[in-house]
């Protein structure tokens, strides 16, 4: 799996998430395969292995498998070892608009607030919370977020997102007192390295994402609040009250990192209540 590896990070510049997600997605098909090459397998092995592993899959995590073999046999098409992709020929699972948990304003600011300022790890917790709401950002964003990326006299913070790609955040003043709080108690860093990472564990080590979305859920929970949430439960709730008071959707989708605009009508939910009071305060015979 190295040399695909290889391809998938240097030459396409995937996330390194994405790049251990598909190469163990190829390496499990090339177990399926049990010893049959690669560039003699056929689409009705790769329907084969997709059937196989659906009954612990949703159709998401299905059409996520068929991407990395996708990926994968355009690799070896690259290689010389292909002439053709046999997913081309695999129909993907269709998939339903999806609308992850979504929080209101009042569940935002009971799980925050919940936080006490007392210890370390809860001063802590709260900069995470209102960081990951106050800019939207993914949970790996939030856990390699520098300190020197944060600029508070100009209230932005420099994110480096999928890809590697950079985009500047608005970041307003809770998220910077909470910030500066934390800075207050901060551990010491275990290794030089670690210096400019903005968050820390208790023993000077980075953050895992784990870690963070153990923490949400726990908050939650203590805060009195039942709904499923993840870390990025709180960046689809910053995009939706954005929308929601009015923010423009192309602004919003610069915000969260975008390539598409596509992606950012599926990620914000708004009601029809929503849109029916937006359309009778614009419409010129209002």
């Amino acid at each position: 799996m190295d040399p695909f590896s290889y391809h998938l990070s240097i030459e396409r510049q995937l996330s390194p998430n994405t790049v251990a997600s598909y190469s163990a997605e190829a390496a499990g098909f090339l177990q399926f395969l049990e010893g049959r090459k690669p560039s003699e397998c056929t689409p009705d092995d790769v329907e084969d292995y997709i059937r196989k592993r659906s009954a612990a899959l949703s159709k998401r995590s299905q059409a996520h498998v068929l991407s990395a073999l996708r990926s994968y046999f355009d690799y070896l098409i690259l290689e010389g070892e292909r002439k053709d992709n046999p997913c081309d020929r695999v129909d993907a699972p269709k998939l339903g608009r999806y609308l992850p948990e979504v929080l209101s304003v009042q569940e935002v600011t009971a799980i925050i607030e919940s936080v006490p300022a007392s210890r370390p790890g809860d001063i802590r917790d709260r900069a995470i919370l209102e960081v990951l709401y106050g800019c939207g950002l993914r949970v790996s964003e939030a856990c390699g977020l520098l300190i020197s990326h944060i600029y508070p006299d100009r209230s932005f913070v420099r994110v480096v997102g999928k890809g590697d790609k950079e985009r500047l955040v608005p970041i307003g003043a809770p998220a910077l007192e909470a910030l500066d709080a934390w800075y207050e108690v901060r551990p010491e860093p275990a290794r030089p390295e670690y210096s400019d990472l903005a968050f820390l564990n208790l023993r000077g080590g980075p953050l895992s994402r784990v870690s963070v979305f153990n923490m949400v859920k726990q908050r939650a929970m203590l805060a009195g609040v039942r709904k499923d949430i993840s870390p990025h439960t709180f960046r689809h709730s910053f995009a939706t009250h954005l929308v929601e008071n009015g923010a423009d959707l192309r602004v919003v989708q610069e915000m969260l990192g975008h390539e598409s605009i596509l992606t950012t009508e599926i990620y914000t939910h708004i009601d029809s209540q929503t849109w029916q009071k937006a359309v009778l305060k614009h419409h010129p015979r209002r």
